[in-house]
C-alpha cells in the first residue's frame, strides 16, 4: 500500500469528523436561538415577628486586667438576669464577642505608656415579643449596658411567604413573555427552564419604617424607647426559558 492510499482514508475520517463537529455546533446554536427567556419579580409584605438587638458594655479603664474583668463580669451577669426576668430564653441570648485589651496613653516626654485595661462584651438578643423591645433596652441599660444597637426585624418562618412571592414572580414572568411574544410576532412553546435567583447573600428581608422614638412612660427612671418594626419585604426573582416555535 502506497502513501497516497493511506492518506486518503485519513482525510476522509477528518472530513467526517469536521462535519459532525459542525453539526453539533450548529445544533447548539439553533437550540440557543430557539430559546426565549424572561424575568419576573414577586414581592409580598408581612409584619416582622422577631426583633434582633445587640446589647453590650465597655468598662472604663482599670489598673489591672483582673479589675476590668471583674467589673465586666458583674455587669454582664446583671444584664443577662434582666433579660431572663423579661422572659427572654437562654437560647435567644448569645455572646458575640468578648475583648480584654490594654489601654495606652501617649505623652511627648515618655511616649506610649500603659494606662490600664478595658473589657468590651456584646450579646445578641432575639426578642420574640416585639412589645418588649423598649423594655429590653431600658432594663439592660439600667444594669450597665452602654452599647446597644444593630436593631433589625425578621420573620421566623418565611417558607409560606416565599412560596407566595415565587407564585407571583412566575405569574408576572408568564404575562411578560406572552406580551412580548405577541408584540414581536413570536409563538411560544413549552417552558424549558425555570431559574430562581439566590439572593440569600443579601438581606432578602428588607426593613422599612423601622425607627426609634422615646415613650412618655418610664420605669425605674429609664425611659423605654418605642421601636416600630414596620413591614418586611420578601422578594423572589424568577427566570423562565421558553421554546420558540
Amino acid at each position: 500500500m502506497n502513501k497516497n492510499q493511506i492518506v486518503l482514508p485519513i482525510v476522509a475520517i477528518l472530513v467526517v469528523a469536521g462535519i459532525a463537529a459542525t453539526a453539533i455546533v450548529l445544533n447548539e446554536r439553533t437550540n440557543n436561538q430557539d430559546r426565549f427567556t424572561v424575568n419576573g419579580s414577586g414581592v409580598v409584605y408581612a409584619k416582622a415577628d422577631i426583633a434582633n438587638i445587640t446589647v453590650g458594655l465597655k468598662t472604663e479603664t482599670k489598673k489591672t486586667a483582673a479589675e476590668a474583668t471583674v467589673e465586666s463580669t458583674e455587669k454582664m451577669n446583671n444584664i443577662i438576669t434582666a433579660l431572663t426576668d423579661l422572659g427572654i430564653e437562654e437560647k435567644d441570648i448569645k455572646t458575640t464577642d468578648y475583648n480584654l485589651r490594654p489601654v495606652y496613653n501617649w505623652l511627648e516626654k515618655t511616649g506610649q505608656t500603659l494606662a490600664g485595661y478595658s473589657v468590651s462584651q456584646n450579646v445578641a438578643v432575639k426578642v420574640r415579643d416585639l412589645s418588649q423591645i423598649g423594655e429590653v433596652i431600658a432594663r439592660t441599660t439600667e444594669q450597665g449596658a452602654n452599647q446597644v444597637g444593630n436593631v433589625s426585624f425578621t420573620i421566623d418562618d418565611e417558607y409560606e411567604l416565599k412560596n407566595q412571592a415565587r407564585e407571583l414572580a412566575i405569574e408576572k414572568a408568564k404575562e411578560k413573555a406572552e406580551m412580548i411574544a405577541d408584540q414581536a410576532g413570536m409563538k411560544l412553546g413549552e417552558v424549558k427552564g425555570v431559574y430562581e435567583t439566590n439572593n440569600d447573600y443579601q438581606d432578602v428581608v428588607r426593613y422599612s419604617n423601622a425607627k426609634m422614638e422615646l415613650s412618655a412612660d418610664s420605669v425605674g427612671g429609664i425611659i423605654s424607647p418605642n421601636i416600630q418594626s414596620g413591614q418586611n419585604e420578601i422578594r423572589v426573582e424568577i427566570s423562565l426559558s421558553y421554546e420558540v416555535k
